[in-house]
């Protein structure tokens, strides 16, 4: 019997290191759709039909993030609208976004976040510093994380 090598086991560990060394802020987005309280849900839908995007952050005049709104919102708002037969052109974002944002630490390890993506079935988190906006991470960015990792610490 000879001796076994060990050094394939602390390359590993160090790789390890560096993937738990990932955070939030490295994949996050910082170039936002956002919309304001103020929008008309109207304007809301053109914005998530041409950008093709599902939702956004609402922020008022100082970037300070103030909600959320989606295409559920939006469907909601269509819905009602419809019911009460009640034309929707003046019907604004402040009434449909959701008030109580989650948010996350940017600083949090990238495989954090995706077990917390798991918890709360959230579609995508924004990161605030100092008080404003600073970007947002989605489902997708975690996805796109991981993969990129693949092909360097994963075997």
């Amino acid at each position: 019997m000879g001796i076994k090598s060990f050094q394939g086991a602390r390359k590993q560990q160090q790789n390890i290191t560096e993937v738990a060394a990932l955070k939030v802020s490295d994949y996050m987005s910082r170039e936002l759709i956002t919309f304001r309280p103020e929008q008309t849900v109207e304007e809301v839908i053109q914005t998530l039909i041409r950008y093709k995007i599902s939702g956004g952050p609402v922020v008022n005049s100082n970037n300070e993030l103030v909600g959320i709104i989606s295409e559920g919102d939006c469907l909601k708002d269509i819905s009602e609208s419809r019911y009460y037969n009640m034309p929707m052109e003046q019907h604004k974002v402040e009434n449909r976004m959701v008030k109580h944002v989650e948010t996350i630490d940017g600083n949090m390890n990238i495989f954090d976040a995706a077990n917390k993506f798991l918890e709360s079935k959230i579609r995508r988190f924004p990161i605030v510093e100092n008080g404003k906006l600073a970007g947002q991470i989605s489902q997708k960015d975690v996805l796109k994380a991981a993969i990129e990792l693949k092909g360097q610490n994963w075997k």
